[in-house]
């Protein structure tokens, strides 16, 4: 049956009968969805210093890797999009791939921390932990696998401490930050770092997420959206993306002293690639980093873009050094279906081959 106005009445009514339906099939799903699945991969807390924590994973295999991998995370965001949920879980694919894998908490910052500095991150948190890892498995030397920030703190441990170092993996890591691509690094060179430093102490987690957001502002702020009322029967897609909101907002503030270094020497004056950064009384050369190198980056990454992330290779000393890129974007790195298939297994072989 038509109206005057050639409209199917039948179908009209079918169509509106089907999408009440689904949107109470969808808000039964938000209301009864669960969350709890992060970061449960079992581990030990086994060293703490101040709001910095190190988790030793259980291995998964009956003989792990002898020698063991830290992984340290970026201080934006927490480690645990590494564990983000069981079928997605890098973690989880290294430990039954072999790998003995220790990680690195580094808490929320408060008020009492505005004056820690990237020389008590990396001289003091990093290196007392890589010193347990050390001392509890009687070794010289441990992988090293920096994800983001973590990665250009972990180029910066290596080239300072290479001797503690057997094998470094840097992911999505910007180390050239020279680069016009992306607009974060556009942003970071012109942005007035005394003035947010000096009135917050610690910038809090909502203010930075709020920039992150306004990177793709249509994309993470209305199409996800959308995309999530179209699909919000789909109990499935609804946990995950509540999972995935639930990372994204869960963002620490960001210590002030160490944030206005990042900017200043790094953003600002790319002092890591000019050889001029010092880390508390430590000048950091890239070339000490002699190790075997596996730089990791994301063809569509538009927080750090590849051309941050690949001259690593050119600035190091390492004969062994190798460049692998991924069809992915930053988050895609860890959470993709590429990623479980692809990116885990080519880092635990990379790593294996080069620890016996």
């Amino acid at each position: 049956m038509y109206s005057p106005f050639g409209i199917d009445i039948e179908k009209s009514i079918e169509d509106s009968l089907d999408l009440q339906k689904k949107f109470v099939k969808g808000m039964e799903n938000l209301l009864d969805v669960e969350v709890t699945d992060s970061d449960i991969t079992p581990k030990d807390l086994v060293y703490s210093e101040d709001k910095m924590k190190l988790y030793h994973y259980k291995p998964l295999v009956k003989n792990p890797c002898k020698v063991p991998t830290l992984i340290v995370y970026a201080l934006v965001n927490r480690q645990y999009m590494m564990d983000i949920q069981q079928d997605r879980s890098v973690i989880k694919n290294l430990l039954e791939l072999g790998l003995d894998v220790y990680i690195m908490d580094w808490g929320y910052p408060t008020k009492e921390d505005m004056y820690l500095t990237m020389d008590d991150y990396i001289n003091g948190y990093m290196n007392n932990a890589v010193e347990y890892i050390r001392k509890a498995e009687k070794i010289d030397q441990l992988n090293l696998l920096g994800v983001c920030q973590g990665g250009t703190f972990s180029a910066i441990y290596s080239s300072i401490y290479p001797e503690k170092i057997k094998n470094l993996v840097t992911m999505v890591t910007p180390i050239d930050f020279d680069t016009d691509d992306g607009l974060l690094f556009k942003w970071g060179k012109h942005l007035n770092i005394d003035n947010m430093v000096d009135t917050y102490g610690v910038l809090p987690g909502a203010l930075m997420n709020s920039g992150y957001l306004l990177l793709k502002p249509f994309q993470l702020m209305l199409d996800k959206y959308v995309n999530l009322f179209e699909n919000m029967d789909q109990r499935e897609l609804v946990q995950n993306f509540m999972r995935m909101e639930k990372w994204i907002f869960d963002s620490p503030g960001q210590a002030g002293e160490t944030l206005r270094q990042f900017v200043k020497d790094l953003y600002q004056e790319n002092k890591l690639i000019k050889g001029t950064l010092e880390i508390g009384d430590k000048k950091v050369d890239l070339k000490n980093i002699n190790m075997p190198v596996l730089n990791i980056y994301a063809q569509y990454d538009h927080l750090v873009p590849p051309s941050a992330t690949i001259p690593l290779n050119d600035h190091i000393s390492s004969t062994d050094k190798e460049l692998c890129s991924f069809p992915v974007g930053h988050i895609g790195m860890y959470v993709s279906s590429k990623s479980q298939k692809q990116m885990s297994p080519k880092l635990a072989k990379w790593l294996m081959d080069r620890s016996k």
